[in-house]
This record gives structure tokens, C-alpha cells and sequence, in this order.
């Protein structure tokens, strides 16, 4: 350890023994002065002895009261000067004066520095005047004034800067600590929004399945019409306990694993799906998009797969939909159209994801009723 390091180890030691036995230093401070009353002590017992008794007490309680005590040592001091004893009240009235400048109130710090220049002006040319170089004791007595005064500003300044790094590093630690909350939140948010894309879609895809095969083996006659429509009913009851899963979700801790998310490449595996579940999708792309980033071609995949669940769901027998993807100036546009009759009863989470997806990259989303059917027309700008 340096010097310095051990110097400012040692003060902090110093401080925290005085914090735990303030006593332990007013006592050290009380022993010179009772040394420096023996001579006077002797010479005038009673008087002396009396003025001692008397001034010790206010230097166990100059910390919680200051101005007081420095006003009971100061009448001590008139009075010491008044009757020629000498018992240090001057010194002690220094300290008093110093506890007031680091502890009081600016005001009572006024007060305390002008009472004490009176005191010192009053001893020096009438109640106990210098023979001689009075003005040079009284600017050792200004000196020793000001330099109390300096010393009690100097702690109460750094008192309250440490003051002000302690409520600074308690008030970083409460950031931080909200930024990781907000985070984690965050964080699962975006995991509920990617289950509900993912398996959302997939149970909608099995569900149309489920239900255009029981329709095939009900006009057939065939025993596995009833299967497949318990296949049906049970994925739509899945999908229901899934949205309320999420929102379950939304609120507990998580630690989700991330994998490789999907990008416009992606899509040429989701349409077949689609249309198997009886959805016709025409697609059809225009511009550079293998150039896109790696988060809009995630926007744009999820943007589409929501759009066709919501078709698959909404849109009713017969319907057919049309994705189109172009991109140009910095921008890419992604509509996905359908034919059919249907229309979500409320915003779904994929509704609202879609939005939140299209702010993330400055866009915005049009999604409502066409000229038949409905139309989801979304503008993403690609980040420069």
C-alpha cells in the first residue's frame, strides 16, 4: 500500500472510531486544557477550579448542540477575562467555533465569528488589555478566528460531498438496477411475441389442417372424420390457453436460450404450410432484400406469418392471399392481402407486435378492411 493510501486508510479508521466514541476525542481535546489549568489551579483554587468545572461539559455536547455550547464557553470566556483566570477558555472557544463553522447553521456561524472578534477586540484593550503590540495580538487572535472558521467550512464541505457521492453512487445503483429490470422485462416481452408468432402460427396451420381433413372424411363417409375433429377442437383450445400463457409469461423471470432467428429466405419454407392448410398464397418480390439486415428480414418474416394466421383464422372458406415484398431507397414493403370475409374481433398480440416490430425500425402499419377482404401494408426503413 503507498503512503497516501495508507494515510487515507487510517483517517477513515480514525473517522469511524471517532463516529462509534465520540467521547474518546472531546476527552482528548478536555486533557490539554486541564493541563494547561494547573498553574492557575493552584494559584486560585476555588476560582479556577469552579471556571474548569464549568467549561469542560460543553465539549461532550458541541456536537449535537454547537451554537450553544459555543455560547455557554463564550460567557465562560467573558468571565475568565473578567476575573484574571486563566483556564483556557480562550482554546476551547476555538473549538467551539469550529464545531459551529462545520456542524451549525450559516447564520449561527456568522453569529459565533463576530461574538468571538468582540471577545478578542474586548480582552485586548479593556477587560485584560496587552501592555504592548496589541494590534499584533489582535491579528494573531483575527488569524487563529479566521483560521477556525476555514477549517470547520473545509469538513462541513467535504462532509457534504462525500454526502453527495454516497446518495450519487446509491442513486446509480438504483438505476442500474431498474435498467436490468426493464431489460428482463424487455426481454420477455419479446420471447412472448416469438412464441406466439411461432406456435401460433404452426397450431393455426395444424388446426386448418385438422379441420379441412375432417370436412374430406366427413363427405366420405369415413370413421376418421371424429379424430380429426378432436385434432381441431383441441389445437383451438391450445391456442387459447397459449394466449394466456403469455401473459403469464410477460410477468415471471425467465432465462431464455435465443437461437438463429429466420429471415426472408424463410419464407419460401412458411408458405407451403400455408397453403396446405388451405390458404392459397401468391408471393411475389421486387427489389434488392437479401441486402436487408438480419433484424428487418426477421420483422418482414414475422410481419408476413402473423398476417396469414390472422387469414387462416379470420379470413373464412375459400379465401386466397397475396404477399408482395419490395424493397428500394433504404425502405422495404411488405403487403399481405386477402379475399376473404373476416376481420380480427379485437388487436391481437400479433397486431400489436407487428407495430411494435415496425417501430424498431422507424415504419409504420396499415392494417384494416379492403376493398374485399384485408389488407396488411407495412413501410420498414433499413437502418442506416
Amino acid at each position: 500500500m503507498s503512503a497516501q493510501g495508507w494515510l487515507v486508510d487510517r483517517q477513515a479508521r480514525l473517522r469511524a472510531f471517532d463516529r462509534r466514541h465520540p467521547w474518546v476525542m472531546d476527552t482528548l481535546v478536555a486533557v490539554p486544557i486541564v493541563l494547561f489549568s494547573i498553574p492557575n489551579l493552584i494559584e486560585k483554587p476555588l476560582s479556577a477550579t469552579i471556571a474548569t468545572l464549568v467549561l469542560l461539559p460543553p465539549l461532550y455536547w458541541r456536537r449535537r448542540h454547537p451554537f450553544p455550547a459555543f455560547l455557554v464557553t463564550a460567557a465562560i470566556e467573558l468571565a475568565q477575562a473578567s476575573l484574571d483566570v486563566a483556564v483556557g477558555a480562550g482554546v476551547i472557544l476555538l473549538v467551539m467555533l469550529f464545531g459551529v463553522a462545520s456542524r451549525g447553521s450559516w447564520r449561527a456561524m456568522a453569529w459565533a465569528s463576530g461574538i468571538t472578534v468582540v471577545l478578542s477586540i474586548s480582552e485586548i484593550y479593556w477587560l485584560n488589555p496587552v501592555p504592548q503590540n496589541r494590534t499584533v495580538t489582535l491579528f494573531l487572535l483575527l488569524g487563529t478566528t479566521m483560521g477556525a472558521v476555514a477549517s470547520g467550512v473545509a469538513v462541513r464541505t467535504r462532509r457534504a460531498y462525500l454526502i453527495a457521492l454516497e446518495d450519487r453512487a446509491d442513486r446509480l445503483e438504483v438505476e442500474r438496477d431498474t435498467r436490468a429490470r426493464l431489460a428482463v422485462a424487455e426481454e420477455r416481452a419479446r420471447v412472448a411475441r416469438e412464441m406466439h408468432d411461432i406456435v401460433g402460427h404452426h397450431v393455426s396451420v395444424i388446426v386448418g389442417l385438422a379441420d379441412g381433413a375432417a370436412a374430406l372424411a366427413t363427405s366420405r363417409a369415413e370413421k376418421t372424420a371424429e379424430p380429426l375433429q378432436l385434432i381441431g377442437t383441441t389445437g383451438r383450445q391450445a391456442l387459447a390457453e397459449l394466449r394466456r400463457v403469455l401473459g403469464v409469461l410477460r410477468d415471471q423471470d425467465s432465462d431464455p436460450q435465443l437461437s438463429p432467428q429466420p429471415g426472408i429466405d424463410d419464407l419460401d419454407r412458411l408458405l407451403p404450410s400455408v397453403r396446405a392448410a388451405g390458404l392459397p398464397v401468391s408471393y411475389s418480390t421486387s427489389g434488392e432484400l437479401q441486402t436487408l439486415g438480419r433484424g428487418v428480414q426477421l420483422a418482414v418474416y414475422r410481419i408476413v406469418q402473423e398476417a396469414l394466421t390472422n387469414t387462416l383464422k379470420h379470413a373464412g372458406p375459400g379465401a386466397t392471399a397475396q404477399v408482395t415484398l419490395a424493397a428500394s431507397d433504404g425502405e422495404v414493403r411488405v403487403r399481405v392481402r386477402d379475399n376473404g370475409r373476416g376481420a380480427p374481433a379485437a388487436p391481437s398480440h400479433g397486431l400489436v407486435g407487428m407495430r411494435e416490430r415496425a417501430a424498431m425500425y422507424g415504419g409504420v402499419v396499415t392494417a384494416g378492411p379492403a376493398e374485399r377482404g384485408w389488407l396488411v401494408d407495412v413501410v420498414l426503413k433499413e437502418p442506416s
